[in-house]
């Protein structure tokens, strides 16, 4: 492993810090225009793998950062998931992406509240975002769903105009896990 993550689990996904066979995948990912344009499109290969490094970085800098999504029925990597806080943002966000062939399967859904827990549970934030541009309809309607609102835009240095989702508390989030 190249972080100091640990490994989290859910029924259907390990959740685990970066490993260097992940790379392909998420330079896949972030060169693809379409799929990555609401998270940080790469337009190649080199700057890809950049962002890649800085993930890793971002782990050791913050002490969390992005883990990789793996459905165990496959054994490959499906996303990633995580707390996003590099130098510009407001605060700390819990970030999500899927990859080709990952959507439609409650895999981001699954993967970020296990993510959410983790934050609240084992690193103390009892408050967090989704900063999300607003013509990602599938991630606004994923924050909804995990019971975030919108709490006001803002000018994200890379992205433009992003909305804040603010998800609930720590409290409210592990009473609600209860119920």
């Amino acid at each position: 492993m190249l972080t100091n993550a640990p490994t989290l689990e859910t029924e259907r996904l390990i959740l685990r810090g970066p490993l260097v066979g992940d790379a392909e995948a998420v330079i896949a990912f972030l060169c693809d225009e379409q799929r990555a344009k609401g998270f940080g499109h790469c337009t190649n290969r080199s700057d890809a793998w950049r962002w890649f490094a800085l993930s890793v970085g971002h782990w050791h800098i913050h002490g969390y950062g992005y883990f990789t999504v793996v459905d165990k029925a496959t054994g490959a990597p499906a996303g990633i998931v995580g707390i996003w806080n590099p130098e510009g943002w407001p605060e700390p966000e819990l970030g999500w992406v899927v990859f080709e062939g990952a959507e439609g399967k409650g895999i981001a859904y699954e993967a970020a509240q296990r993510a959410l827990t983790w934050a609240y549970d084992d690193t103390g934030f009892t408050t967090m975002t989704s900063q999300i541009v607003p013509s990602n309809a599938r991630s606004i309607a994923l924050a909804k769903r995990m019971g975030a609102h919108h709490e006001r835009t803002y000018d994200n240095v890379h992205m433009g105009e992003e909305m804040v989702f603010r998800h609930l508390g720590a409290e409210a989030f592990k009473a609600e896990a209860v119920a």
